[in-house]
């Protein structure tokens, strides 16, 4: 337990220092988005959102699908534990419940539209709603394709603004939805980073790490908050979400101080709760990230469909490059363990 209670300073400086780098990571683009004194591009908040959307799918894999297997196929659980691949089966488990909870919500909001004279029209969390206006084709000139695109991301960031007072209820539901499934896979994880990095014997190497995934992690979801369109009673949602996501973590290490010298993060209960915890927030952000995010922003997207296609490349390889964020920071984690254990 000694070196549980080493640089015991550190560890609770890191509550706030963990606190600070979220709030910062996530209320940026909330806070920014709406204000007339920060005049920031809209490219730049495009670049955040696709690249949010990598890290948050890459999120899923590598930090919580990967250890969550890992817990639960540990020699140090019963017997009964090794008969099945109990990660991937709640996993999976997660993406069918919040497939079918969605589906509700569809028939639920389509039978509210129709009753109104409206019609449903699908849209993921940050796409314009109902009513925005499409942009006309391009032409055949390719000259005028960055002009072009940039007028476009203008208006679309005018169009999610302006039309957020006229969202059918049904419509701000579905986009409620959506945001509370990738919170709540944000959040469950977060909790059991906090309560792992309280009691981690190689604590500054995984202290660095934590730093970064929370200021990462945070522009994702607050660049996906900031664009909901929502009416002027829900306008503060975002702004509480992303203070739920920044205090999460900080409350998780506050607790797992607390209990330092009782919880042991290799015991089978421990195991079991953070190894069913990283699988079912796997699952959550899995289908939220391929369905909610990436499906809405590229396959349905009628505004860069209709773009030419070096503007879609451009955003595809931004997102693309989300996973190479986590993928480094885990290999460099990896590596000082390794260096720390044959010294």
């Amino acid at each position: 337990m000694s070196a549980i209670n080493d640089r015991l300073g550190l560890r609770i400086a890191a509550i706030f220092i963990i606190l600070v780098t979220s709030i910062i990571g996530t209320l940026f683009p909330v806070l920014t988005r709406h204000s007339k004194r920060f005049s920031v591009s809209p490219w730049i908040y495009e670049a955040v959102k696709y690249f949010g959307s990598g890290v948050i799918l890459a999120t899923a894999l590598i930090h919580l699908l990967a250890p969550a297997n890992e817990a639960l196929s540990s020699p140090c659980l019963p017997p009964g534990w090794s008969l099945y691949p109990f990660s991937q089966g709640i996993t999976l488990s997660s993406i069918f419940v919040i497939f079918i909870i969605e589906i509700i919500a569809i028939r639920v909001g389509t039978s509210r539209l129709a009753a109104l004279g409206l019609k449903y029209c699908a849209h993921g969390i940050g796409q314009p709603a109902q009513g925005a206006d499409v942009l006309p084709p391009v032409g055949g000139h390719t000259h005028n394709n960055n002009q072009q695109l940039e007028t476009s991301l203008d208006k679309l960031s005018d169009e999610t603004v302006t039309t957020s007072t006229s969202v059918p209820s049904a419509e701000v539901g579905s986009q409620l939805i959506g945001a509370a499934m990738l919170e709540l896979g944000v959040i469950f994880h977060s909790v059991v980073i906090g309560l792992t990095l309280a009691v981690n014997q190689q604590f500054t190497t995984f202290f660095l790490v934590i730093i970064f995934h929370q200021m990462f992690e945070g522009l994702g979801l607050g660049s996906r908050l900031s664009q909901l369109s929502l009416p002027p009673r829900f306008r503060r949602l975002p702004l509480y979400g992303s203070l739920l996501y920044s205090f999460v973590t900080p409350a998780g290490l506050a607790i797992g101080l607390g209990v330092r010298n009782m919880y042991s993060p290799n015991s089978p209960t421990a195991l079991i709760v953070s190894g069913c915890l990283d699988s079912f927030s796997a699952g959550v952000l899995l289908y939220t990230g391929l369905v909610e995010l990436l499906a809405h922003d590229f396959i349905f997207n009628k505004t860069l469909l209709l773009e030419h296609s070096n503007g879609r490349l451009t955003f595809d390889i931004v997102c693309i490059n989300g996973p190479a964020r986590p993928m480094g920071l885990d290999s460099w984690t990896t590596l000082n363990d390794q260096k720390k254990r044959r010294l």
